[in-house]
């Protein structure tokens, strides 16, 4: 099948080095297809990982995301990280979801009570941003996805958290073409400013956060703002380019510590914050990763056999914006809980 279906990557071999001469840490987890934004769980003891499918789109690797087409889902799964790794069939396609239009982009899935909900965003007829949510009896799939959006949510990249008393937890937003900063009045605002980098100064928009409902398939209560704030206490600001929220919000807990880790977008790192509550507020602590090859970033963090891991993408395969692979290196916490930072090219000194 050609690269137009997204069924295989480029035939020629993986670049050896980036562009800038550097060897890559890591390599992609799988060369079947392009696969981003990987979302990575442990469910039975297997590795499944869910992303968006990058394939071939207009000529526009720009940066509100017109390249970025994907039209359906699919699914990784490996007995464990560095093993054979499995390209599941298609877990459902955009012509699935009755309410959606266009642009399947990065995902999540969460289990509860033997049921699996992947949770999505797309664009509706009239292109603004939604999350919906498909249902499914296996890790891989096929999911059947719910005839309309989720309401109350919109935006894109949602992320979903069970906490340790079962509680979940839906994480959400992007600025700029995720269109957050056009549902800041709490309305959808076709006209609103581009973004708030445009406000320096002002408190940068922050991921959503709301508490799933029992059912997972709707929000159990209005989606509010998980801020974060600076070593003072006080809500970063939309010009500090280097730690603000852009997109790709995540959580994950350890030693009764909240991570909200995300993307700086602008400036390509992944950030952390912490908290003591999964709705924050949370103080920035640094950056988990450096920029990849590639305009995006986008990762996950899960323990695996008891090592924690982080998957995270980048264009070694096709020196393309947005044809993605993903990755997977190890992750590891200091002992006063902050994260060590990662390379995603091995430099020598």
């Amino acid at each position: 099948m050609s690269l137009l279906s997204g069924a295989a990557v480029a035939q020629a071999p993986l670049a050896a080095r980036s562009p800038d001469g550097l060897a890559y840490r890591a390599q992609p987890l799988t060369t079947e297809i392009y696969f981003a934004d990987p979302s990575a769980h442990v469910f039975d003891g297997r590795v499944y990982v869910y992303g968006s499918h990058d394939v071939e789109g207009p000529q526009a690797d720009d940066q509100p995301g017109k390249g970025f087409v994907m039209n359906d889902y699919r699914v990784l799964s490996m007995a464990s990280i560095g093993g054979p790794v499995v390209v599941h069939p298609a877990a459902f396609a955009l012509a699935d979801v009755p309410w959606a239009n266009r642009q399947l982009w990065a995902p999540d899935v969460a289990r509860r009570h033997g049921r699996y909900f992947f949770y999505f965003p797309a664009k509706d007829a009239a292109g603004v941003f939604r999350l919906g949510v498909a249902t499914g009896d296996r890790a891989e799939g096929p999911f059947k996805p719910e005839p309309e959006p989720i309401p109350g949510a919109y935006s894109i990249d949602p992320s979903v958290f069970i906490d340790d008393d079962d509680q979940a937890y839906l994480y959400f937003g992007g600025i700029h073409g995720g269109q957050l900063q056009r549902w800041a009045s709490g309305q959808y605002e076709p006209q609103a400013g581009d973004t708030d980098l445009k406000q320096p100064d002002a408190p940068a928009l922050s991921p959503k956060v709301a508490r799933l409902s029992a059912d997972m398939l709707t929000l159990a209560e209005p989606a509010r703002d998980a801020v974060i704030v600076d070593e003072a206490g006080k809500p970063l600001v939309g010009g500090d380019l280097d730690r603000r929220f852009f997109e790709a919000a995540w959580m994950h807990k350890r030693n009764g510590l909240y991570y909200l880790s995300y993307s700086t977008g602008e400036t390509h790192y992944i950030a952390y914050a912490t908290a003591t509550s999964p709705t924050g507020p949370f103080t920035y602590r640094g950056h988990v990763l450096l920029p990849v090859q590639g305009w995006t970033t986008h990762h996950s963090i899960v323990e695996v056999e008891g090592r924690w891991r982080l998957f995270y993408h980048d264009t070694q395969a096709s020196s393309r914006t947005h044809l993605r692979s993903a990755k997977v290196v190890d992750l590891t916490h200091n002992p006063d809980g902050t994260i060590q930072l990662i390379d995603p090219f091995i430099r020598q000194p």
